[in-house]
Formats: C-alpha cells, sequence, structure tokens
C-alpha cells in the first residue's frame, strides 16, 4: 500500500501537494511524481537562502557530472536540481531523476533466481563499474557511492545518523553491506538490463575523513571481486540486514 505524504515544497511538481513515499537515504527522503515520470529527493538538511541553495545546486551539479562521467553511459542517469519554498518558508534544494519503474535495486535482486547467463551479465556490469572506480580513484582520490544506505522513515534515518550509532555504521560499512546488495545501484528490466547509479552525492566530510572513506572502499573492492565470483558459480549472496 503507497504512502502519501504533503509538502507545500512540491507545489512546483505536483498540484494537490502530496507524492508518494518510495524510499528514504543517508540524507534524503525520496518521492515518487503521480503520473510515474521521475524520482524526488527532498534534502531536509539542504535548506536556507535562495543564494545558498542555489550555491549548494551548482556544487552537486558539478559532482553529479563528474560522476556521471565515471560511470559512463552505461550505467548513469540524468540529475535535475530545483529550488522550491519549503513549509519554513525556506529555500530548499530539491534532486529529479528519472523513474525506473521496472528497475529493481541489488538490495533486493535474488540471485539464485537468475539463469547463470544473467549473472555473468551482472558480474561483467559490475567488475566494468568496479574498474571505472578505481581509475576515478587513482587518478583523482575519489570515487561514486555505489552502495548507500536507506532507512524506511525520516524518524529511522535521524536516528541511525546519531553519534551513537556510529559503531553501528561503521559495521555495516565493513561487514554488512557489499555491493551485490547496494542500494545505490539498479538493474533495470530486460532487454537492457543495465545497472544504473541512482546516488550522485559527494562525501562532504573532512579531507581526512575522505581519503579514510576512499581508501577502505578500495580495499572492500576485493571482497567485492570474491563474492561477485562465487554469485556467478552458485547465485548466494550474503543477505544485508
Amino acid at each position: 500500500m503507497s504512502t502519501l505524504h504533503y509538502d507545500p515544497i512540491f507545489a512546483s511538481i505536483d498540484i494537490d501537494l502530496h507524492l508518494e513515499r518510495v524510499g528514504g537515504g543517508n540524507e534524503t527522503e525520496v518521492y515518487c511524481t503521480d503520473d510515474r515520470s521521475y524520482v524526488v529527493k527532498v534534502k531536509s538538511e539542504q535548506a536556507g537562502s535562495v543564494a545558498e541553495m542555489l550555491a549548494q545546486a551548482r556544487f552537486l551539479g558539478k559532482a553529479a557530472r563528474r560522476f556521471a562521467t565515471v560511470m559512463g553511459p552505461t550505467h548513469r542517469i540524468p540529475n535535475y536540481f530545483l529550488i522550491a519554498r519549503n513549509r519554513r518558508g525556506e529555500a530548499q534544494l530539491l534532486v529529479l531523476q528519472p523513474f525506473h519503474k521496472d528497475a529493481t535495486p541489488l538490495f533486493h535482486m535474488d540471485y539464485a533466481q537468475l539463469s547463470f547467463h544473467r549473472r555473468l551479465g551482472i558480474a561483467r556490469q559490475l567488475t566494468d563499474i568496479i574498474r571505472r572506480s578505481l581509475g576515478s580513484y587513482v587518478k583523482r582520490g575519489w570515487m561514486p557511492d555505489l552502495y548507500g544506505r536507506s532507512s524506511r522513515d525520516p524518524a529511522e534515518r535521524e536516528r541511525l545518523n546519531r553519534w551513537y550509532m556510529f559503531p553501528w555504521r561503521l559495521w555495516s560499512f565493513l561487514v554488512q553491506r557489499n555491493l551485490l546488495r547496494a542500494n545505490n545501484l539498479m538493474l533495470t528490466a530486460p532487454p537492457s538490463a543495465h545497472i544504473i547509479l541512482v546516488d550522485y552525492d559527494p562525501v562532504t566530510r573532512s579531507k581526512l575523513y575522505q581519503r579514510i572513506y576512499y581508501a577502505l572502499r578500495a580495499l572492500l573492492f576485493v571482497r567485492e571481486f570474491i563474492l561477485i565470483g562465487i554469485m556467478v558459480a552458485t547465485g548466494w549472496v550474503p543477505r544485508a540486514p
């Protein structure tokens, strides 16, 4: 059963100001337009003056273009930025992306139900994505966030982002999450069956944090190659919580 959410911030997108919530991430709430044409990502932490949001939109737009270049035409989707007024009268940033209604997040994939040929096709695409990401890391020191986190509602997102949840986040980052159970990668329906990246946000914390984060991500790709090989051979992939 779908859940509709009311917010004046949807005024330029939806006539009755109600959109269906279809997910949530580390920093965003994700909605879908009534005609199922676009996903609308609301960044609740990014609000302020019009000038501030315009600067933020330019910053995120530049990052999105960089990550899209890394992913290549097969694995990327366009991003559009919109500044709207929220219920507090502040300017707030929205991100719009095409809605792929038949695409499935890798997090929910049942690989055991796929043929060996389809599993091999997924493995080849993931290998290409890893190669592109590592190339970006070696040349520029950064890469797209291929993994992502999900939240059932804003309250859960807020709880998971609190300081005392850091040990859980670290454990999830290092152990529980893997590329075959990624939230930020989706597999489109056949016949195209392309893996696409849906999150183009950069890491905005300190330079030291970014260096450690990207270095760990690069090291964890060794694990991903092993899990991809197991997936192709058997269809088994560890279940993420």
